[in-house]
């Protein structure tokens, strides 16, 4: 009996697709892991640069652990979580809302934890021709048609805003002034866009990469505002993960700290 022997084009073709076959059987089973390990986040809009980063370095370190995070008001995220919302781990903007989750029964009693305090700038275009070092007062000049805020109901950054501007005695003289964001993301849209003329935005916004080179700011004083603690909550839905210890031991350790420090974050002692 004679053995026929492929010729080499073949015996290539063979090659080819035994290898795309393999290739194909690699990428199911690596999604197929990711899946059974994905842990549900919903964030500060604030949190959106440093988080990023945060996600891109602990993927790297747990490559079976998939994080999914989700950006908006913590006001809006509060109600969602109350609503059913399948999150796992909330991080706001504030201390507020995780105590109240923990209250309710929907948050594990006794887990949250300020992770970061945040600060808020005064934050204007570089085409603008005003000067963002004049202070807060520069939000008088007539040349500020609209002035861009998150909805203090909504955020606690926008809340921060109302509290500087009363502070500095401004609050009734820049009410028709006023545009709100949803959230402090779409606060800085608004600004950087030019829908706004200057905006109050977070700093970690303003020195992120996104906006760095296209406007300047002032930091307001933080005397001026209460102080922004934000704290996290673990979900009653993710506190059996196994991943979502693992991710808040990654965001309060070195790599963590580095990356808020990096965005101009405080760290709780």
């Amino acid at each position: 009996m004679r053995l026929k022997i492929p010729n080499r084009r073949g015996a290539r073709f063979i090659s080819v697709a035994c290898a795309t076959w393999l290739l194909f059987l690699f990428i199911a089973f690596h999604h197929t892991v990711r899946a059974d390990e994905k842990i549900l986040i919903a964030a500060a809009a604030n949190l959106n640069p440093a988080m990023d980063d945060i996600c891109k370095g602990f993927e790297k370190r747990y490559p079976t652990i998939d994080v999914e995070v989700s950006y908006g008001s913590s006001g809006n995220f509060f109600a969602q979580i109350k609503q059913g919302a399948p999150f796992d781990i909330f991080f706001s903007a504030d201390t507020t809302y995780p105590a109240r989750l923990e209250e309710e029964g929907l948050a594990v009693k006794g887990e949250s934890k300020i992770y970061a305090f945040g600060s808020i700038v005064l934050w204007i275009p570089k085409k603008s021709a005003l000067n963002p070092r004049k202070g807060l007062h520069l939000v008088l000049d007539p040349k500020v048609k609209k002035l861009a805020i998150a909805n203090q109901r909504l955020a606690p950054y926008g809340m921060a805003a109302e509290e500087a501007f009363r502070h500095y005695g401004l609050w009734d003289k820049v009410q028709e002034k006023l545009v709100f964001g949803e959230n402090i993301s779409q606060t800085a849209q608004f600004v950087q866009s030019g829908a706004a003329d200057v905006g109050i935005i977070a700093l970690s916004q303003a020195i992120s990469p996104k906006m760095e080179n296209d406007g300047d700011y002032w930091v307001i004083p933080a005397e001026s505002y209460n102080k922004l603690g934000q704290a996290y909550a673990i979900l009653q839905k993710g506190k059996d993960k196994p991943g979502v210890r693992k991710f808040l031991q990654f965001v309060q350790g070195k790599k963590g700290e580095k990356v808020f420090f990096k965005y101009g974050y405080s760290l709780p002692k």
